[in-house]
């Protein structure tokens, strides 16, 4: 059989992701900062793009030609009353060795103060905190090693997640010298840090209060969970109290901490900065975008008229073409990106107009499909651009896909989302009566008065979100 060589045409669609198109997606999922400092790098490697000079920086570096003739004939007046040098190069070359009595003719710039906020001084980690108290407790080299195993094993609230084996194993160090430096990192401040469990947490704070041996101690060790489940009468059973004579002990750990590491492991505040402001305007909203900190790019003139000249070889002309073409696609994918946010922000505005006016009890269900179709773009697109984007509305700043929620029809033929229905629910157990605490079955009886038809199983699940106990947990019995 022949092997012969052909050449034959066909035609196919493909879907091919051009350098551009591709950069235009990575850009839509960026918030403003990252998109901010993205511009700036590329800005740093692509010497075609330059930032447009703000309007206020050109006002501020003119001067009327009035004041420059002034300064001209301050210059001279002091240069009159000088001999060879003037007060300012004293003043720059000498300052160090210049006595109060001279530096008292000069007059001396007022430097301005950095901001409050940059002055803060950087709060020491629960780490931190428990070695230094570790340094000044021993100045044995195997218990300070020891230690700093214990405490490099603790989780945020103070916990020890590691168990006395397996630190012994660390070192190699003998199990009894693990226990015994955990016996002295358990009395280090805050108190209840390096416990082992809750029981011991709580136990190590009642004795530092002097209550070791006495019932609320027993309560503690003996009988936790009947006291985490509120099963407050089996528990006065067990103790051989009554409820009221329970009441004091109770109180007593209620006031203790389950987490001591927790305050010194707190979380820097994230501030937000909005993506979009919704202004109302006359009886309209309007989405505005948030600028503020993009810089402003343009493609350098100078590098272009290189393109233009002939005198350029062919590699500088090579290297500025690639150059131009990227800055050309770049600021045509930020171009389309802001446009496609103002497109999908105008859109849930539309959609959630109730809200803006009225608040969270008027939210719309809303899903990407919907937007989508509105805007004519794909579901994926609108997924891009609510990923990592903030909008500040006349009811608080909220994350864009705060607005997407599924929602449920009302006996009214109203739809209601599923925020407003945990909203709901949140307001009706905040509003029942501590010692008869609503069950769910009890709050879906009442939605359904409001018509909402939901399952029980659907209340439980919202409630869980909303991190609410169950109606045992809430209750109070004294």
């Amino acid at each position: 059989m022949a092997i012969h060589q052909k050449l034959q045409a066909r035609l196919s669609q493909k879907l091919i992701l051009t350098p551009s198109l591709q950069q235009a997606i990575k850009l839509l999922p960026m918030s403003t900062l990252e998109l901010a400092d993205m511009l700036n790098q590329e800005c740093v490697e692509n010497p075609l793009l330059e930032e447009i000079p703000s309007e206020d920086l050109q006002a501020s570096e003119a001067q009327p030609a009035t004041d420059k003739a002034d300064e001209q004939d301050a210059a001279r007046a002091t240069e009159g009353k000088t001999d060879n040098w003037e007060d300012n190069d004293y003043e720059y070359y000498f300052s160090e060795y210049l006595d109060d009595g001279y530096r008292s003719r000069v007059p001396t710039e007022v430097k301005e103060l950095p901001p409050i906020e940059n002055t803060l001084s950087t709060s020491s980690s629960l780490t931190d905190h428990l070695e230094w108290q570790l340094s000044l407790k021993t100045d044995d080299a195997v218990e300070r090693a020891c230690g700093t195993a214990i405490i490099g094993n603790l989780d945020d609230s103070g916990e020890l997640v590691a168990s006395v084996s397996e630190i012994a194993q660390m070192g190699p160090w003998p199990i009894e010298r693990v226990e015994q430096t955990l016996r002295l990192v358990q009395t280090f401040d805050p108190t209840g840090v390096a416990a082992r469990d809750l029981q011991e947490c709580l136990t190590l704070q009642l004795r530092a209060l002097g209550l070791e041996g006495t019932p609320t101690e027993r309560i503690v060790t003996e009988h936790l969970r009947l006291l985490q489940n509120h099963q407050i009468p089996e528990l006065s059973r067990k103790m051989g109290m009554s409820i009221e004579e329970l009441k004091e002990h109770i109180e007593v750990i209620r006031h203790l901490d389950p987490k001591p590491g927790a305050r010194y492991n707190r979380r820097q505040p994230e501030y937000v900065m909005p993506d979009v402001y919704i202004v109302k305007v006359d009886d309209q909203y309007v989405a505005v975008l948030n600028d503020d900190g993009l810089p402003q790019l343009r493609i350098s003139s100078s590098y272009k008229r290189l393109l233009d000249k002939d005198q350029a070889d062919a590699d500088t002309r090579t290297y500025v073409k690639e150059r131009f073409n990227a800055a050309r696609w770049l600021l045509k994918s930020v171009e389309q990106r802001q446009k496609t946010i103002q497109k999908v922000a105008t859109s849930i505005i539309n959609f959630q107009r109730d809200f803006l006016d009225h608040g969270i009890e008027h939210l719309r269900p809303l899903v990407l499909r919907h937007v989508a179709d509105d805007i004519g773009m794909h579901e994926s697109t609108v997924s891009r651009v609510v990923t990592n984007k903030y909008m500040h509305t006349p009811q608080g700043v909220f994350e864009m896909k705060y607005f997407f929620h599924s929602g449920i029809s009302s006996s009214f033929g109203d739809n209601v989302s599923s925020v407003t229905i945990k909203s709901r629910i949140r307001k009706i157990i905040e509003a029942e009566d501590p010692r008869k605490p609503l069950s769910d079955s009890k709050i879906v009886s009442i939605l359904q008065r409001e018509g909402l038809v939901l399952a029980r199983r659907t209340i439980a699940k919202y409630r869980e979100e909303l991190r609410i106990p169950t109606s045992n947990q809430r209750k109070v019995l004294y």
